[in-house]
C-alpha cells in the first residue's frame, strides 16, 4: 500500500494571491526573466475497450527548463497561432495573457520548475502499473478516490466526469453526483448535471478536475470548501504544480499528474499524492 504524507506546502488564500506572489518573486526567480522554450498541444480521442462511449481531450503544455506545465482546453478552442506565440515569451507576460488556459499553463510550468513534485514538497509517489488505457485509467482512479475522507454512503460531487472515477467511488460505497459542463449521461445512463455550485450544499465531499482552473470555476469550489469545511479533492493533470499550493486553504488533497499523462503510454507511470496537514491517512487498496 502506498502512503500519503501531510504536505508542508505553504497554502495561499486564493488563486490571484498565488499569481501575485509569483510575479513578486516570492517563489523563486523573477518570472520576467524566465522564458518558455517549447509550446505544444496534445490531442487525444479515446474509447476504452468495453465502454459504450468515448471522449476527446486537448491539453496545452509549456516547457520551462526541465519542467512542463499544462492546462486542458476545450477541443478546437486553441489556435496554432496562440500556441506558437508562447514560444520565447517570458512567464510574467504569459501570466497576463488574454487566454486563461495560457495563464494557467504558464503558472504550472513556473511552479513545476521551481518546486517539482517530490517528498520534500509533501508529495508521496503512487505507481501506476503498465497496461491498457482502461487498466491505467482504473489504477489512477483508485489512487484519486483513496484521497476522499468520507464514510460509505456519503455523497460526492464529481466535477469533471471520468467514468473510471465513478466506478471507483461505487467500489468504495460512495454515492456521487456527476457534473460536467458538457452535460449528457454517464456510461451507465445517469444524468450529468452542469451547475456544480447548485449541487454543493447537498454533497458531503467534492472531487474536482484540475480543468476547473482552466475554465475559471476552481475559486468558487475552493472558497465554498474553505467556508464550509467540505473535503475538496483535486485530480490534476491541469495545474498539477499549482493545486498543492491550496492545501489547507479549501483543498484537502491533490492527486497530481504532470505531463506525460497516463493515457499517452502503456508503460508504468506515476502520480504524486498530497494531503493537507491533519487530514486522515489513505485507505487501503492502493494500486502498486
Amino acid at each position: 500500500m502506498s502512503t500519503v504524507a501531510d504536505g508542508p506546502c505553504t497554502a495561499v488564500t486564493c488563486y490571484d494571491d498565488l499569481v501575485a506572489g509569483v510575479l513578486a518573486g516570492a517563489y523563486g526567480p523573477d518570472p520576467a526573466e524566465r522564458r518558455i522554450s517549447t509550446a505544444f498541444s496534445t490531442r487525444q480521442a479515446v474509447r476504452h475497450a468495453g465502454r459504450a462511449g468515448g471522449y476527446r481531450n486537448e491539453v496545452l503544455s509549456l516547457r520551462l527548463g526541465s519542467a512542463v506545465g499544462s492546462c486542458a482546453v476545450e477541443p478546437g478552442a486553441l489556435t496554432d497561432e496562440a500556441v506558437e506565440a508562447c514560444v520565447g515569451a517570458d512567464v510574467a507576460k504569459l501570466l497576463a495573457h488574454e487566454l486563461l488556459p495560457v495563464r494557467v499553463a504558464a503558472l504550472d510550468a513556473y511552479l513545476m520548475d521551481v518546486a517539482p513534485h517530490g517528498t520534500a514538497g509533501g508529495a508521496r509517489p503512487f505507481p501506476l502499473p503498465a497496461g491498457s488505457s482502461l487498466e491505467k485509467s482504473r489504477a489512477r482512479a483508485r489512487a484519486v478516490v483513496e484521497l476522499i475522507d468520507a464514510p460509505p454512503g456519503a455523497r460526492v460531487l464529481v466535477v469533471g466526469v471520468v467514468n473510471s472515477l465513478l466506478e471507483a467511488l461505487h467500489e468504495r460505497g460512495l454515492a456521487y453526483v456527476p457534473c460536467d459542463l458538457k452535460g449528457g449521461t454517464t456510461e451507465w445512463g445517469e444524468p450529468v448535471v452542469t451547475d456544480a455550485l447548485a449541487e454543493l450544499d447537498r454533497c458531503d465531499a467534492v472531487l474536482a478536475s484540475g480543468m476547473t482552473l482552466g475554465n475559471g470555476s476552481f475559486e468558487a469550489l475552493r472558497a465554498h470548501a474553505a467556508a464550509h469545511g467540505t473535503p475538496l479533492v483535486m485530480f490534476a493533470q491541469t495545474g498539477s504544480a499549482v493545486l498543492p499550493r491550496f492545501l489547507g486553504a479549501g483543498v484537502s488533497a491533490v492527486c497530481a499528474e504532470p505531463y506525460p499523462f497516463f493515457w499517452l503510454d502503456g508503460g508504468p507511470g506515476i502520480v504524486h499524492r498530497y494531503r493537507a496537514a491533519g487530514t486522515a491517512s489513505a485507505v487501503s487498496g492502493a494500486a502498486a
